[in-house]
C-alpha cells in the first residue's frame, strides 16, 4: 500500500486545466463506501447543499467497494441527478482497504486539495467552510478536524468506540440534521487511557486527535505521505499524521462534532482495536 500501484493517472481534463490556469481552487471528496445505501444519498445532499451555498468549487468522488446492499445503485441514481461532473462513481469490486481507496480515488481527482471523510454521517458537511478558511488563513498543508480540542466532542458512542480513542471528551453541541438534545458522551479518567491517549504519550505526534478520519490535505501531500504509509485499518488515519510530522508538513486543526452512524452498522470490531494496538507500538519502535 505505499505506493501509488504504478498505475498511470487517466488524462487530465478540459475542466481541471481550466481550473489550474485561473488559479481558482477545487476540492475533490473522497468517498469511501460499503453497505451505506440509507447514509449515502443524506451525506451527498449536505455536501451539495455546503459547497453550493459557500461557492466553493467540487466534486465527490464515490469509491464503493462491492457493498452488498446496492450502495453503487444509489450512487449511480445520485450521479444522475447531480451530474457526472460532480458527482463521480468510481467502483471496486471488493474491500480492497482504505488507503488503496484514498489511492484509487485520487486518480480520478481533479481537484488541488483532497477531503477525505465518512460516508456514514458521523462528519457533518458544515465544518468544510471552516476546514478551508483555516487552510487559508494558516498556509497548511494538512487541516484536521479534532474532538479534542475547543468545542469539538463526540455524540452516541458505545464503550467498544470510547476505548478505542480517547474517553475524555469536552462539551460541545450536536449538528442539526439529528435534532439530539441529549447531552454529549462523557466518560471517566479509566477510560480515556484509549488509543488517541496512548498515541499522545508514545508518539507526540503535535497533534490532537490522531484517529480521525475528516481532514483537508492538499493533494500533492496526501499523495506523498500514502507513499510512506505502511499501515491498514484503523491504524492508518494515525500513520497519516505521524508520517506528516516526519516529512515537516504543516498541520492545522478544526473542532468538529462527531455523531455515531445513524444508519447501519459500525465497521469496528475486536480485530481492528488489537490490529490497532500492534500498529502503534509499530509506529512508536520505528517512527
Amino acid at each position: 500500500m505505499a505506493s501509488l500501484e504504478g498505475s498511470r493517472s487517466p488524462p487530465r481534463s478540459r475542466r481541471e486545466l481550466e481550473m489550474r490556469s485561473t488559479g481558482q481552487d477545487k476540492y475533490s471528496v473522497l468517498l469511501p463506501t460499503y453497505n451505506e445505501r440509507e447514509n449515502l444519498p443524506l451525506i451527498v445532499w449536505l455536501l451539495v447543499k455546503s459547497f453550493s451555498e459557500s461557492g466553493i468549487n467540487y466534486e465527490i468522488i464515490i469509491i464503493d467497494d462491492g457493498s452488498p446492499d446496492g450502495t453503487r445503485d444509489v450512487a449511480e441514481q445520485l450521479e444522475k441527478i447531480y451530474g457526472s461532473d460532480r458527482i463521480l462513481l468510481r467502483p471496486r469490486e471488493k474491500k480492497l482497504g482504505l488507503g488503496t481507496a484514498y489511492i484509487h480515488g485520487m486518480k480520478h481527482a481533479t481537484g488541488n486539495y483532497i477531503i477525505i471523510m465518512d460516508a456514514d454521517l458521523s462528519h457533518h458537511p458544515k465544518f468544510i467552510p471552516e476546514f478551508i478558511r483555516k487552510q487559508k488563513e494558516g498556509n497548511f498543508d494538512i487541516v484536521s478536524g479534532t474532538r479534542y480540542k475547543g468545542n469539538g466532542g463526540v455524540y452516541g458512542w458505545d464503550l467498544k468506540r470510547k476505548i478505542i480513542s480517547d474517553g475524555v471528551l469536552p462539551c460541545c453541541p450536536g449538528w442539526s440534521l439529528l435534532g439530539s438534545n441529549d447531552p454529549p458522551i462523557s466518560t471517566s479518567w479509566d477510560c480515556s487511557r484509549g488509543a488517541n491517549f496512548l498515541t499522545q504519550i508514545l508518539l507526540r505526534p503535535g497533534a490532537s486527535d490522531l484517529t480521525g478520519s475528516f481532514r483537508l490535505y492538499r493533494k500533492e501531500v496526501l499523495e506523498k505521505l500514502i507513499e510512506k504509509c505502511v499501515s491498514k485499518g484503523y491504524v492508518f488515519q494515525m500513520e497519516m499524521i505521524v508520517r506528516a510530522r516526519q516529512l515537516n508538513y504543516t498541520i492545522g486543526e478544526v473542532p468538529i462534532s462527531f455523531v455515531d452512524r445513524v444508519y447501519g452498522e459500525s465497521k469496528l470490531g475486536g480485530n481492528e482495536i488489537v490490529s490497532f494496538l500492534r500498529g502503534l507500538l509499530t509506529l512508536f519502535a520505528t517512527t
